[in-house]
């Protein structure tokens, strides 16, 4: 998650032009080794084991190596030798702006330290990212933003994240969340969770990003807006709260009751004064997260 929130490090400090950002994800997108593909070419795993690891993602919120572990398709020596030969993507990111001619190497290492002395990260959490440390990531950009953020909504959040990146790309960068009473809608998806944690989350974007979000998500090529598509954006974020619901239960035995997602009206969505939303960017356009908590 670090070249994602590095990104928006440098979109914050005027670093980068956003559309030299963009270009310099979706190629990093392109040419970052995904666990299991590496897992493959070591020839530790096979195509059918990798498979079903990326399948128990959607039912479990786990990292690749481990489920892989737990199946023992890995073993321990395995999963750090995969690590290790990993180039972290917040240091490729940087590279690739470096080679587009955005920056400088001189500019690049001024803009690394400034990132990591501002979001606690040192050369350890680099290499090796942990629960902790994005943790740590995910304070820094909230409080950067001027908004503490809870226990409950450091998980909400930090799932998102890592749902996006699993389940529709990594190329995107998120903006700051920004405080939001009243939201002009587009494509607006809604659920609401009750129990002891009350919660209501949309997800919003045009017609025309919706059939590209949709078309990565159901891994269809979707060429109009249908209800195929709003299937879709239903499915994501109920397969989300489903996910931040058996957490919920796994850490804090805590219950929790989901309402079936709607699709929003409109053309305003009310929001209460403890709502926030935050874009996030992709290459395809730009979608926006809203949450109230």
């Amino acid at each position: 998650m670090f070249a994602q929130f590095f990104g928006s490090y440098l979109l914050n400090h005027d670093a980068v032009a956003p559309n030299d950002l963009i270009a310099a994800i979706s190629m990093l997108a392109d040419t970052h080794i995904k666990l299991g593909t590496l897992a493959m070419h070591m020839g530790y795993m096979t195509a059918a084991e990798v498979d079903e690891v990326c399948f128990l993602q959607t039912r479990e919120d786990k990292r690749f190596g481990e489920i892989a572990l737990e199946r023992n398709y890995l073993f321990d020596e395995q999963l750090d030798e995969l690590v290790k030969t990993q180039i972290p993507d917040y240091l490729l990111l940087g590279q690739t702006l470096v080679d587009m001619g955005c920056i400088s190497n001189s500019e690049l290492e001024e803009l690394m330290v400034g990132y990591q002395n501002e979001s606690q990260l040192n050369e350890d959490s680099v290499s090796n990212e942990t629960a902790e440390t994005t943790s740590r990531l995910l304070t820094s950009f909230f409080k950067d933003a001027g908004k503490e953020i809870s226990e409950y909504e450091l998980m909400y959040m930090n799932l998102v994240f890592n749902n996006l990146i699993r389940f529709i790309g990594e190329d995107f960068t998120p903006l700051a969340p920004v405080a939001c009473k009243q939201y002009d809608i587009n494509c607006c998806v809604t659920q609401r969770i009750s129990g002891p944690i009350n919660c209501t989350s949309s997800l919003d974007m045009t017609e025309e990003i919706a059939i590209a979000f949709a078309s990565r998500y159901a891994k269809m090529d979707f060429t109009e807006f249908d209800e195929y598509v709003e299937a879709s954006l239903e499915d994501f974020l109920n397969l989300h709260n489903g996910l931040f619901s058996v957490n919920m239960s796994n850490m804090y035995s805590e219950e929790l009751t989901l309402d079936p997602p709607v699709q929003e009206e409109g053309p305003v969505l009310e929001l209460t004064d403890d709502s926030f939303v935050i874009p996030v960017i992709y290459p395809f356009g730009t979608i926006y997260l809203l949450l109230t908590m």
